[in-house]
């Protein structure tokens, strides 16, 4: 595990989404007296020096160094494109905005995970269900992400057969302590008000 952040890993917080179902940027909704936005960029911040926003600049730059994609209007995994080519590391976090349960423990073991193997993508499955936007790419997978890209797919988890995965499956990492709860996103004002309250209830 690490204890500071790592000189060979960079942090992208995938913030460009537009928020349909919330009705509103979900960056800026706050949690706990702080926006999506700023506790997604000290999540990035604790295991990496270099933490970018991929998203709008002129919405962003007040934040920190953005990345704008290459391929508009193409979801997430136009920004993860974006994100890897221009990184300057070999590995490379992506983190949705929109996962505030996440805490710098679990992206430690995940990174120590991706540097442990020869893998291209290290990524998170719980309950059947890939979390590409809590996962490690090594920046080879920019080259895979620009010809889906360049042939109008968008899909990200059907790459992951198209290049060396690690899978981390629940029944692994739960065995290192941590639960499935911790992949719960914000979708709609509903999640927003339900996450709400359970931080205020005592326990």
């Amino acid at each position: 595990m690490y204890h500071q952040p790592v000189s060979d890993l960079m942090a992208f917080v995938l913030a460009g989404g537009k928020s349909t179902r919330m009705g509103r940027d979900k960056a800026f909704l706050e949690l706990d007296g702080q926006t999506l936005l700023v506790r997604a960029l000290a999540l990035a911040r604790s295991v990496a020096r270099d933490v970018q926003i991929v998203g709008d600049r002129k919405k962003f730059s007040a934040f920190g160094p953005v990345v704008e994609d290459v391929y508009p209007e193409r979801g997430p995994l136009g920004g993860i494109h974006a994100a890897l080519a221009g990184s300057a590391t070999e590995f490379n976090l992506m983190l949705a905005v929109d996962l505030p349960f996440i805490a710098p423990p679990f992206l430690e073991y995940l990174i120590a995970q991706a540097r442990a193997g020869g893998a291209v993508v290290t990524v998170p499955r719980t309950g059947g269900r890939w979390q590409p936007l809590c996962a490690v790419y090594r920046r080879a997978f920019a080259t895979v992400a620009e010809r889906s890209l360049l042939a109008g797919m968008n899909k990200i988890d059907t790459l992951f057969l198209e290049v060396e995965t690690r899978v981390l499956d629940d029944s692994e990492w739960s065995k290192a302590g941590f639960s499935a709860g911790m992949f719960r996103n914000l979708n709609t004002p509903e999640e927003l008000e339900t996450a709400r309250r359970g931080r205020e209830e005592p326990g």
